[in-house]
């Protein structure tokens, strides 16, 4: 049985976007599942239907998609009070070209499709706070699609430290220099020489 505590985190998330009643959130909480997930499960694969929204209660998950060379290419870091799921894939549902894996030890908490539908006609307010949601993860996306193209590499590294300063101590080295379309040898150059200048 799910304790009343999981849903204490995503409750404040919704009640910063809309206002609810008792009886809308109790049905609300009906149509999650809480799940806890081992460091390194694989959440989605290339070529499966994504049939989640992921609220993240406690842990780290990385979205990446393979390249034309079979790399791997980091879309973004989620840690606590964030969201992830291949939205695109979840909306329409249409085969992903993403993988969703976790970096830690994470606790879910999860929507389907099928129950957000159920929501969504039971009480359309919660339209208004899955949009908000889908707004501000375009936004990121856009600004982070920006800075890879007309920011030196040590900038794109200043501003994810500025903005992400708990993911750069629990994501890998080697993920956080994917994300910002360097080598992990050019990362460990830039710190070394961030390190000299802050001493």
């Amino acid at each position: 049985m799910t304790s009343p505590s999981s849903f204490t985190s995503i409750d404040a998330y919704v009640a910063r976007c809309i206002s609810l009643s008792e009886a809308d959130f109790a049905y609300f909480h009906s149509q999650l599942t809480v799940k806890q997930y081992k460091k390194k499960s694989r959440l989605l694969s290339a070529g499966e239907i994504c049939n989640f929204e992921a609220f993240i209660n406690k842990g780290c998950c990385r979205v990446y998609y393979l390249n034309e060379k079979g790399n791997e290419v980091d879309l973004y870091f989620g840690i606590e009070e964030w969201w992830v799921s291949d939205m695109a894939s979840f909306s329409q549902q249409k085969p992903s070209n993403l993988f969703i894996e976790t970096l830690e030890d994470t606790e879910l908490i999860l929507i389907s499709y099928e129950a957000k539908e159920r929501l969504f006609n039971r009480i359309p307010a919660f339209e208004r706070m899955f949009r908000l949601m889908i707004q501000r993860t375009h936004e990121t996306l856009m600004k982070r699609l920006i800075s890879s193209f007309s920011e030196p590499a040590e900038d794109r590294y200043l501003t994810f430290l500025a903005k992400y300063p708990a993911i750069v101590q629990r994501v890998p080295q080697h993920l956080i220099a994917a994300y910002l379309g360097i080598t992990p040898e050019f990362l460990s150059k830039i710190r070394s020489k961030l390190k000299t200048q802050n001493r």
